[in-house]
């Protein structure tokens, strides 16, 4: 089985993994914020928090960010739900701005216009999640140029987007947001085994996001409420989580940085190699908007079905009987079960929807072969003529 997406891990990797397990730091050691170092000044942002998970950090942000109950938040119903499920957790409302047909992100002519209507309502959104999906990002000086209208929060999930850029500055500089979150999930573009990191210019937001990825415990003299009793001294000063990360994981990712650029290079290599022998077929192939370069971690095709005697479900399995280990990139959240108990339903966001009728994401990793790639298509082809 080609999987639609693996990780890469050289002996370099496992050495510099080993020369932690050999240290006397496993957990909190000086991995860490080397690893935050190295993130934070390759795409120039002014902080790096490393957590154990992009859903971690995506709720530090959104905590941090004041987010709760009685607010709102909103994203792309194309995402992973953690993108929505972080405002839950933070007892705020969630709603979802449709996609744009090409990019398939967050759209911001329809983010325009659902923010005039809420206004009217007197229901503005406090925080939205521009999800940069497939590496793509969204079209954020649009977005940021909203949010200093209505005054709005914004939060970059760009999980799928480190080593991407968008006006030919890296994903995660801050420019338009106020938080950045990367995940390093093993079938992201650099990966810790698991992990994900929160990156801001605001040294404010980092110092809460620090708090809370530890328990909410500080023994920072200036953080507490009255005198340390001695040198053992901590307090608790909010309300946080375990979300840390560990020593073993940084050192992964302290490795793999090295590579990032590489890794992003010859995903854009696949890219063009996919898009020149699928132009023929079917299908319509990831546009690409000319301000940005996109990570890349994901390459989806959309299925012209009015062309092909096949639906979407037999194509899919079509492939993945042949060895193809396509995946779809994502089941709309707002049709999930879950949300659908909140009244969510069906047509509520129809270019989503039609996305998601079409899409199918193929093999997209740095170390796919030309050899299997070429499998890949004769698969593909095989599926829908």
């Amino acid at each position: 089985m080609i999987p639609y997406g693996r990780q890469e891990i050289t002996e370099e990797d496992i050495e510099s993994v080993v020369a932690v397990l050999r240290s006397d730091f496993l957990t909190q050691g000086p991995m860490v914020p080397r690893f935050e170092q190295s993130v934070a000044s390759h795409v120039g942002a002014g902080h790096a928090l490393a957590v154990n998970s992009a859903t971690s950090a995506l709720h530090i942000a959104c905590l941090a960010l004041d987010l709760g109950p009685g607010d709102l938040l909103w994203t792309s119903p194309i995402t992973f739900v953690a993108s929505a499920n972080c405002g839950l957790y933070c007892g705020a409302d969630v709603d979802f701005v449709d996609i744009d047909p090409r990019t398939y992100n967050l759209c911001p002519v329809a983010l325009e216009s659902k923010l005039e209507r809420a206004e009217q309502a007197g229901r503005l959104p406090k925080v939205v999640v521009a999800v940069h999906l497939c590496g793509q990002p969204c079209d954020m000086a649009r977005i940021h140029a909203l949010s200093q209208r209505y005054g709005f929060r914004i939060i970059e999930d760009a999980s799928h987007a480190i080593g991407g850029k968008y006006k030919n500055e890296y994903i995660g500089n801050g420019c338009y947001s106020d938080i950045t979150v990367f995940s390093f999930h093993p079938v992201k573009i650099i990966t810790t085994a698991e992990g994900g990191m929160a990156l801001t210019n605001d040294e404010e937001l980092a110092s809460r996001m620090n708090l809370l990825r530890s328990h909410g415990i500080t023994r920072d003299p200036d953080l507490m409420t009255h005198a340390a009793d001695g040198p053992w001294y901590y307090q608790q000063v909010d309300l946080g989580f375990n979300y840390r990360m560990t020593d073993l994981q940084a050192a992964l990712g302290v490795s793999q940085m090295d590579r990032l650029d590489q890794f992003v290079a010859r995903r854009h290599e696949l890219a063009r190699r996919y898009d020149s022998l699928l132009k023929d077929l079917p299908l319509t192939t990831p546009w690409q908007h000319p301000d940005s370069y996109s990570g890349l971690h994901l390459y989806v095709i959309r299925l012209q079905l009015d062309q092909i005697c096949h639906t979407h479900r037999q194509v899919f399995e079509s492939l993945r009987e042949q060895g193809i280990g396509v995946n779809v990139h994502y089941i709309p959240v707002h049709t999930q079960p879950y949300y659908r108990k909140m009244g969510f339903k069906m047509g509520t966001f129809p270019d989503a929807e039609q996305y998601y009728a079409e899409a199918i994401s193929l093999p997209m990793f740095q170390g796919l072969t030309d050899a299997q790639q070429d499998e890949v298509i004769g698969a593909l082809k095989a599926s829908i003529l």
